[in-house]
Protein backbone atom coordinates (compact mmCIF):
# COMPACT_ATOMS: atom_id res chain seq x y z
CA UNK A 1 0.00 0.00 0.00
CA UNK A 2 1.70 3.66 -0.84
CA UNK A 3 0.72 6.54 1.15
CA UNK A 4 0.20 9.69 -0.15
CA UNK A 5 3.08 11.78 1.09
CA UNK A 6 5.68 14.81 0.14
CA UNK A 7 7.91 16.64 2.35
CA UNK A 8 6.69 18.62 5.78
CA UNK A 9 9.80 21.17 5.45
CA UNK A 10 10.94 23.77 3.15
CA UNK A 11 14.68 22.40 2.80
CA UNK A 12 16.94 24.23 0.58
CA UNK A 13 18.00 22.15 -2.46
CA UNK A 14 14.65 20.23 -1.99
CA UNK A 15 14.21 18.12 -4.39
CA UNK A 16 10.12 18.40 -5.58
CA UNK A 17 10.62 20.12 -8.73
CA UNK A 18 12.98 17.41 -9.95
CA UNK A 19 10.97 14.71 -8.22
CA UNK A 20 9.69 13.50 -12.60
CA UNK A 21 13.62 13.62 -13.54
CA UNK A 22 14.92 11.88 -11.34
CA UNK A 23 12.64 9.02 -10.93
CA UNK A 24 12.81 8.95 -14.96
CA UNK A 25 16.72 7.83 -13.73
CA UNK A 26 16.72 5.85 -11.41
CA UNK A 27 17.66 2.08 -11.60
CA UNK A 28 14.56 -0.33 -12.75
CA UNK A 29 14.80 -2.58 -9.76
CA UNK A 30 17.82 -2.42 -6.42
CA UNK A 31 17.91 -3.98 -3.28
CA UNK A 32 18.16 -1.02 -0.49
CA UNK A 33 17.93 2.66 -1.10
CA UNK A 34 20.17 4.87 0.76
CA UNK A 35 19.63 8.51 1.29
CA UNK A 36 22.34 9.97 3.28
CA UNK A 37 21.68 13.62 3.11
CA UNK A 38 17.82 13.19 3.22
CA UNK A 39 17.01 16.23 3.94
CA UNK A 40 13.14 16.94 3.25
CA UNK A 41 12.72 13.63 2.00
CA UNK A 42 11.47 14.30 -1.05
CA UNK A 43 12.28 11.53 -3.22
CA UNK A 44 11.93 9.53 -0.43
CA UNK A 45 8.39 10.27 0.17
CA UNK A 46 7.28 9.85 -3.42
CA UNK A 47 8.72 6.57 -4.34
CA UNK A 48 8.54 4.55 -0.57
CA UNK A 49 11.03 2.24 -1.21
CA UNK A 50 10.47 -0.75 1.20
CA UNK A 51 13.80 -0.99 2.21
CA UNK A 52 15.61 1.95 3.32
CA UNK A 53 18.82 3.87 5.09
CA UNK A 54 18.17 7.33 5.61
CA UNK A 55 20.86 9.45 6.98
CA UNK A 56 21.15 13.61 7.91
CA UNK A 57 23.46 15.59 10.21
CA UNK A 58 20.63 17.35 11.23
CA UNK A 59 19.62 16.62 14.40
CA UNK A 60 16.52 18.27 14.54
CA UNK A 61 15.79 17.36 10.70
CA UNK A 62 15.82 13.52 12.19
CA UNK A 63 14.36 14.10 15.65
CA UNK A 64 10.83 15.03 13.08
CA UNK A 65 11.11 11.92 11.47
CA UNK A 66 11.63 9.98 14.29
CA UNK A 67 8.85 11.13 16.09
CA UNK A 68 6.51 11.02 13.07
CA UNK A 69 7.33 7.01 13.17
CA UNK A 70 6.53 7.01 16.65
CA UNK A 71 3.28 9.13 16.49
CA UNK A 72 2.42 11.83 14.62
CA UNK A 73 -1.01 12.93 16.22
CA UNK A 74 1.65 13.72 19.27
CA UNK A 75 3.48 16.24 16.63
CA UNK A 76 0.51 17.09 14.88
CA UNK A 77 -1.32 18.25 18.14
CA UNK A 78 1.59 20.42 19.29
CA UNK A 79 1.73 21.95 15.98
CA UNK A 80 -1.72 22.72 16.10
CA UNK A 81 -1.45 24.37 19.74
CA UNK A 82 1.43 26.52 17.93
CA UNK A 83 -1.01 27.27 15.36
CA UNK A 84 -3.90 28.77 17.77
CA UNK A 85 -2.84 32.14 17.97
CA UNK A 86 -1.39 34.83 15.30
CA UNK A 87 2.39 35.43 15.10
CA UNK A 88 4.03 38.30 15.01
CA UNK A 89 8.02 39.28 15.72
CA UNK A 90 7.68 39.25 19.32
CA UNK A 91 6.11 35.59 19.55
CA UNK A 92 8.39 34.32 16.91
CA UNK A 93 11.26 34.99 18.93
CA UNK A 94 9.35 34.00 21.79
CA UNK A 95 9.54 30.32 20.30
CA UNK A 96 12.43 30.73 18.50
CA UNK A 97 13.85 30.90 22.09
CA UNK A 98 11.86 27.98 23.36
CA UNK A 99 13.21 26.11 20.61
CA UNK A 100 16.74 27.13 21.08
CA UNK A 101 16.06 26.14 24.73
CA UNK A 102 15.31 22.30 23.37
CA UNK A 103 18.06 21.91 21.03
CA UNK A 104 20.81 23.10 24.50
CA UNK A 105 18.70 20.63 26.72
CA UNK A 106 19.01 17.84 24.01
CA UNK A 107 15.29 17.23 24.54
CA UNK A 108 13.92 15.35 21.56
CA UNK A 109 10.68 14.66 21.61
CA UNK A 110 7.30 15.41 19.89
CA UNK A 111 7.25 19.07 20.83
CA UNK A 112 10.53 19.56 19.68
CA UNK A 113 9.16 18.28 16.18
CA UNK A 114 6.92 20.54 16.24
CA UNK A 115 8.88 23.70 17.05
CA UNK A 116 11.23 22.98 14.40
CA UNK A 117 8.03 22.19 11.52
CA UNK A 118 6.76 25.66 13.05
CA UNK A 119 9.54 27.67 13.04
CA UNK A 120 10.00 26.51 9.35
CA UNK A 121 7.01 27.70 8.08
CA UNK A 122 7.38 31.19 9.80
CA UNK A 123 11.06 32.02 9.32
CA UNK A 124 12.50 33.73 6.51
CA UNK A 125 12.48 31.67 3.26
CA UNK A 126 11.98 28.10 4.54
CA UNK A 127 16.01 28.45 5.55
CA UNK A 128 17.36 26.10 8.18
CA UNK A 129 20.65 28.11 9.83
CA UNK A 130 22.18 27.51 12.80
CA UNK A 131 25.18 29.58 14.47
CA UNK A 132 28.26 28.04 16.06
CA UNK A 133 27.08 26.94 19.24
CA UNK A 134 23.79 24.87 17.13
CA UNK A 135 21.05 26.87 17.41
CA UNK A 136 18.63 28.48 15.69
CA UNK A 137 19.02 31.81 14.23
CA UNK A 138 16.97 32.90 11.15
CA UNK A 139 14.62 35.78 11.46
CA UNK A 140 10.41 36.09 11.40
CA UNK A 141 9.02 36.10 8.07
CA UNK A 142 6.85 38.73 8.79
CA UNK A 143 3.47 36.21 7.94
CA UNK A 144 0.81 36.63 10.70
CA UNK A 145 -1.19 33.05 10.17
CA UNK A 146 -1.79 30.21 8.29
CA UNK A 147 -1.41 26.38 8.95
CA UNK A 148 1.92 25.39 9.43
CA UNK A 149 1.26 21.59 8.36
CA UNK A 150 -0.74 19.23 6.51
CA UNK A 151 -2.17 16.75 9.13
CA UNK A 152 -2.96 13.89 6.48
CA UNK A 153 0.57 14.44 5.03
CA UNK A 154 2.19 14.07 8.20
CA UNK A 155 0.20 11.02 9.62
CA UNK A 156 0.66 9.27 6.19
CA UNK A 157 4.27 9.85 6.38
CA UNK A 158 4.27 8.26 9.85
CA UNK A 159 2.39 5.26 8.12
CA UNK A 160 4.75 4.74 5.56
CA UNK A 161 7.83 4.69 8.24
CA UNK A 162 6.05 2.30 10.25
CA UNK A 163 5.04 0.17 7.71
CA UNK A 164 8.45 -0.25 5.40
CA UNK A 165 12.04 -0.90 6.96
CA UNK A 166 13.18 2.38 7.13
CA UNK A 167 16.35 2.83 8.77
CA UNK A 168 17.09 6.41 10.65
CA UNK A 169 20.87 6.89 11.29
CA UNK A 170 23.11 10.25 12.08
CA UNK A 171 26.08 11.23 11.47
CA UNK A 172 29.12 11.36 8.53
CA UNK A 173 27.52 10.43 5.13
CA UNK A 174 30.88 8.14 4.57
CA UNK A 175 29.40 6.16 7.70
CA UNK A 176 25.78 5.86 6.64
CA UNK A 177 26.95 4.12 3.31
CA UNK A 178 29.69 1.81 5.55
CA UNK A 179 27.22 -1.25 4.47
CA UNK A 180 26.20 -0.27 0.81
CA UNK A 181 26.14 -3.46 -1.79
CA UNK A 182 25.91 -4.30 -5.42
CA UNK A 183 22.50 -3.70 -5.90
CA UNK A 184 21.75 -1.24 -3.71
CA UNK A 185 20.86 2.18 -4.83
CA UNK A 186 21.88 5.21 -3.44
CA UNK A 187 20.79 9.22 -4.10
CA UNK A 188 23.31 11.55 -2.69
CA UNK A 189 21.66 15.15 -2.65
CA UNK A 190 24.61 17.16 -0.56
CA UNK A 191 24.61 20.49 0.09
CA UNK A 192 25.86 22.09 -3.01
CA UNK A 193 28.59 23.42 -4.47
CA UNK A 194 28.13 27.20 -4.29
CA UNK A 195 27.33 29.05 -7.72
CA UNK A 196 29.38 32.16 -6.80
CA UNK A 197 31.53 32.66 -3.95
CA UNK A 198 29.43 34.45 -1.90
CA UNK A 199 26.84 32.20 -2.07
CA UNK A 200 26.65 29.48 1.25
CA UNK A 201 24.01 27.05 2.09
CA UNK A 202 26.16 24.58 4.03
CA UNK A 203 25.36 26.34 7.52
CA UNK A 204 22.11 24.32 7.92
CA UNK A 205 24.50 22.44 10.54
CA UNK A 206 26.82 23.92 12.71
CA UNK A 207 29.50 21.64 11.14
CA UNK A 208 28.89 22.69 7.75
CA UNK A 209 30.38 21.49 4.33
CA UNK A 210 33.65 22.24 3.04
CA UNK A 211 35.15 21.66 -0.24
CA UNK A 212 37.05 18.57 1.16
CA UNK A 213 33.69 16.95 2.00
CA UNK A 214 33.00 17.32 -1.81
CA UNK A 215 35.99 15.85 -2.77
CA UNK A 216 35.94 13.17 -0.04
CA UNK A 217 31.81 12.22 -1.72
CA UNK A 218 33.39 12.22 -4.94
CA UNK A 219 35.37 9.51 -3.85
CA UNK A 220 32.79 7.83 -2.66
CA UNK A 221 30.82 8.11 -5.42
CA UNK A 222 33.81 6.47 -7.34
CA UNK A 223 34.21 3.43 -4.66
CA UNK A 224 30.33 2.43 -4.53
CA UNK A 225 29.82 2.91 -8.90
CA UNK A 226 33.55 0.68 -8.52
CA UNK A 227 31.78 -2.25 -6.77
CA UNK A 228 28.75 -2.16 -8.88
CA UNK A 229 26.18 0.02 -6.52
CA UNK A 230 23.99 2.44 -8.81
CA UNK A 231 24.62 5.62 -7.36
CA UNK A 232 22.89 9.25 -8.54
CA UNK A 233 23.89 12.31 -7.21
CA UNK A 234 22.33 16.30 -8.03
CA UNK A 235 24.59 18.93 -7.66
CA UNK A 236 24.40 22.45 -9.23
CA UNK A 237 25.84 22.85 -13.28
CA UNK A 238 29.26 24.32 -11.83
CA UNK A 239 32.73 23.55 -13.20
CA UNK A 240 34.18 21.87 -9.80
CA UNK A 241 31.31 19.39 -10.06
CA UNK A 242 32.11 18.49 -13.65
CA UNK A 243 35.89 17.84 -12.83
CA UNK A 244 34.96 16.01 -9.49
CA UNK A 245 32.75 13.46 -11.14
CA UNK A 246 34.03 13.36 -14.80
CA UNK A 247 33.58 9.72 -16.96
CA UNK A 248 29.95 9.65 -15.07
CA UNK A 249 26.88 10.36 -17.23
CA UNK A 250 26.35 14.27 -16.35
CA UNK A 251 22.45 15.49 -17.57
CA UNK A 252 21.86 18.98 -17.21
CA UNK A 253 18.60 20.00 -15.87
CA UNK A 254 16.67 23.46 -15.54
CA UNK A 255 15.99 24.84 -12.04
CA UNK A 256 13.74 27.07 -10.13
CA UNK A 257 15.47 28.07 -6.54
CA UNK A 258 12.77 29.12 -4.54
CA UNK A 259 15.56 30.22 -1.53
CA UNK A 260 17.42 33.07 -2.97
CA UNK A 261 17.23 36.53 -1.34
CA UNK A 262 17.55 38.06 -5.34
CA UNK A 263 14.22 36.96 -7.02
CA UNK A 264 16.29 37.30 -10.44
CA UNK A 265 18.49 34.29 -9.31
CA UNK A 266 16.13 32.10 -8.87
CA UNK A 267 16.74 30.49 -12.09
CA UNK A 268 19.37 28.15 -12.84
CA UNK A 269 21.06 24.70 -13.84
CA UNK A 270 21.83 21.77 -12.03
CA UNK A 271 23.24 18.18 -12.96
CA UNK A 272 22.09 14.58 -12.32
CA UNK A 273 25.07 12.84 -12.37
CA UNK A 274 24.67 8.94 -12.62
CA UNK A 275 26.97 5.73 -13.05
CA UNK A 276 24.77 3.31 -15.06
Amino acid sequence: MDFKTGPFVKWAGGKKQLLDRLKSRMPAAYERYYEPFIGGGALLLDVQPELAIINDTNEQLLNVYRQLKIDAEAVINAVNVLDADPCDTTRYLAIREAYNAKIKAHELDAECAALMIWINKHCFNGLYRVNSKGLFNVPYNNKAGGVSIDAANLRNIGLYLRSKNIEIRQGDFEDACMDVAPGDFVYFDSPYVPVNETANFTDYTKEGFSLEDHKRLAALYRKLAAQGTNVMLSNHNVPLVHELYMGFTIEEVGVRRAINRDAAKRSGKEVIITNY
